[in-house]
């Protein structure tokens, strides 16, 4: 099977990392696949670090010249490729895929990895109930809107939540020693961490708020460490020291650690006792939650985007409840508690089907029932 996997994305997001991470797995099963997106943009040069061939089109453009040069662009790629599939992972230029069809003989599938629930509108239903020959959603929210706002027939629509490569992301105690030692950590520390750029989104700042109020809870909360696994973006390392500060947590190094960038996350990520995701929002394809569970980590999570369909709710905590997520924190101590944790995150995995070869299997059945409808 051919395939053309659009992700005309500017940064390495985890749409970008969904479509990526698609095409590699299917190339890697024999399935000839491109990588279509913007020019010069990390999605593109992350495909050609994995061996994937990459074309470079203006999709995101809205003048006359640069739409007239992408319709050309993408004339030639259908014709040249000859794909049995072109899959969209953004809304831009996905009317011109489906006026394409008119020409070329392909499958279209839109795969909606955003946490924008898509509007209501002709236009919109046109495309996802009759130009697209299927549609994939990330999140069970996304494919309930697709359902009730968009009303995109069962037959057409999907859920497929990603997947994650456990032969990379794994239990690994012996590396997790090693950067717990380098950290400073003891044994007696109980270390959570959040992995993720630092932006507002993530949750970092209530995080840290939540710690503090756990600490008032229970004594035992004081062996908590919090190691954030990210570097300077919307908010600052500086950010973070100010907060601790805050919060009457020390300086930064002693109680919460801001490891910047690190060469190894799955190794960072075992040297950890559990993991927390407090986004506030996002988390249409949570990556990071499945490396974390398919490192055998337990983890606390917000119940936003995609999280409800992969941690039970009494994991969870609502998004920017600092109360909540103080008492999960002092829940996890409980070394039965975490342990019963620690298991439900590992099956969901292995058992749930959410490793990269499940991904794979779950979007073939996909493109297979789209080819077989366009035919």
């Amino acid at each position: 099977m051919r395939t053309i996997q659009v992700v005309n994305v500017r940064w390495y997001n985890a749409t970008a990392w969904y479509g990526v991470t698609l095409a590699h797995c299917l190339q890697k099963a024999g399935h000839e696949s491109l990588v279509a997106g913007l020019a010069g943009t990390p999605p593109l040069k992350k495909a050609r670090e994995l061996g994937l061939p990459t074309v470079e089109l203006p999709f995101n453009s809205q003048t006359p010249g640069k739409l007239l040069e992408l319709m050309r662009g993408m004339d030639r790629l259908l014709r040249d490729f000859r794909p049995d599939v072109v899959n969209c992972h953004r809304g831009e230029a996905f009317i011109l895929w489906a006026l394409m069809k008119k020409r070329h003989d392909f499958a279209l599938v839109r795969t909606r990895g955003d946490r924008r629930l898509p509007r209501g509108g002709f236009v919109n239903r046109w495309l996802h109930c009759r130009a697209a020959d299927a549609v994939i959603a990330t999140n069970s929210l996304m494919t309930r809107h697709f359902e009730t706002a968009l009303h995109v027939p069962q037959n057409r629509l999907y859920t497929i939540l990603g997947g994650v490569d456990t032969e990379r992301f794994h239990a690994d105690r012996q590396a997790g020693a090693e950067v717990r030692r380098r950290y400073g950590f003891t044994d007696q520390d109980v270390v959570m961490g959040l992995l993720g750029r630092m932006d507002e989104v993530k949750g970092i700042r209530e995080s840290i708020a939540a710690l503090a109020k756990a600490r008032k809870i229970s004594p035992a909360a004081e062996r908590i460490r919090f190691l954030v696994i990210g570097f300077d973006s919307e908010f600052t390392t500086e950010d973070v020291a100010r907060w601790t500060r805050e919060q009457g947590l020390g300086e930064l190094g002693e109680i919460v650690t801001v490891t910047g960038r690190v060469d190894k996350p799955e190794a960072v990520i075992n040297a950890l006792d559990f993991g927390i995701l407090a986004s506030l929002g996002s988390e249409a394809i949570a990556r990071a939650a499945l490396e974390i569970m398919a490192s055998g980590v337990p983890l606390i999570s917000s119940t936003t985007g995609v999280m409800p369909d992969l941690l039970d709710a009494k994991y969870c905590f609502e998004p920017g409840d600092t109360q909540t997520m103080a008492e999960r924190m002092v829940q996890v101590l409980d070394e039965k508690w975490r342990a019963g944790l620690a298991q439900a995150c590992t099956d969901r995995i292995f058992k749930g089907g959410l490793r990269l070869e499940d991904f794979l299997e779950s979007t073939l059945k996909v493109y297979e029932a789209a080819l077989g409808r366009l035919r």
